[in-house]
């Protein structure tokens, strides 16, 4: 797995050597300074790795990210190897995004967090440290019946890496009414920790396919009639439970006016917002989830890159 700076050079090498850009435009691109530019295009050179081609063994990853930022317009895009297309990807997405969430956190932060077995699997790969003023917000309501994917877990221990405050939401993903969900956020206080989704400087989201019978299904909130009729009425996916079609707008469903999570019109707000995701079952609700949030960092892994170019 390739560090920052040498995806950083690799990306430089690319925009200057083969789309031809300026160093300024590199470097605006890149959200770093020209002198950097200069430094990572010299380092290239000395290391070999700028001749007729980039001979850089990260070429192929970076014109697959390049690829992407092009396509669905996203500021940066990371693509972890991963040869295998009938294997699942969970691990090297984890491990790449960990990298990346390690260099991202830093002190007098407000980071919100969704869920899922991808954002679980980062916590190995990030490296912990303690930050002043660093805060956690969970962006959904809890899953009684699961354990290592549950929102409140994750929020949790990812606090705990940081030696962060962690706000949590003390209610269910999705509850019978919507009648329930009001009062629960009007008089119960849970609509001050929503509130607190208006104010992150990160938002750490996963998307969740609903073809199959995922963790969210087993743990009982969303039925398998439910998750027919989900479909039935567009969905390819969740993002905080809020289910989406491949449009990437919220489908008009009971479940969806059930949903104890922040509002994704409100997360699009957050200045950093990473979408971290992959896997052959995901690639319709990648496409909605792109739309829907406007991620500036999207992370996944080869083959799912190749398949939402394709």
């Amino acid at each position: 797995m390739q560090n920052e700076a040498d995806r950083l050079r690799a990306k430089a090498v690319w925009l200057y050597h083969v789309e031809g850009k300026t160093q300024n435009e590199v470097a605006s691109i890149l959200g770093i300074n020209r002198i950097m530019v200069v430094r990572a295009l010299a380092e290239a050179r000395r290391r070999n790795e700028v001749r007729v081609t980039i001979s850089s063994p990260l070429a192929e990853l970076t014109e697959l990210e390049r690829a992407l930022e092009l396509h669905y317009e996203i500021k940066r895009v990371i693509v972890a190897p991963f040869d295998d297309p009938q294997a699942d990807p969970v691990k090297v997405i984890a491990a790449a995004a960990g990298s990346f969430i390690s260099g991202l956190m830093k002190s007098g932060m407000s980071v919100g967090v969704g869920w899922g077995q991808t954002l679980y699997n980062t916590l190995p790969f990030i490296l912990g440290s303690a930050l002043d003023d660093f805060r956690v917000v969970s962006l959904l309501g809890g899953i009684a019946a699961a354990r290592r994917f549950n929102p409140a877990e994750f929020a949790w221990q990812f606090a705990e890496l940081f030696q962060g405050e962690g706000f949590l939401i003390p209610a269910p993903a999705v509850v019978d009414s919507p009648e329930t969900k009001h009062a629960l956020l009007e008089r119960c206080g849970l609509s001050a920790i929503f509130e607190m989704a208006d104010k992150l400087d990160v938002a750490l989201l996963s998307v969740g396919g609903i073809s199959t019978l995922t963790t969210s299904y087993r743990a009982g909130y969303i039925s398998e009639s439910d998750r027919r009729s989900l479909m039935e009425a567009g969905a390819v996916g969740d993002v905080l439970y809020n289910f989406i079609n491949e449009a990437g707008e919220i489908v008009n469903h009971d479940v969806n006016s059930r949903v104890v999570s922040a509002s994704l019109s409100r997360l699009r707000r957050t200045p950093e917002r990473v979408l971290i995701s992959g896997g052959r079952e995901k690639i319709l609700a990648l496409r909605g989830a792109i739309r829907i949030v406007d991620p500036t960092t999207f992370i996944t892994d080869e083959q799912t890159a190749r398949s939402l170019i394709a």
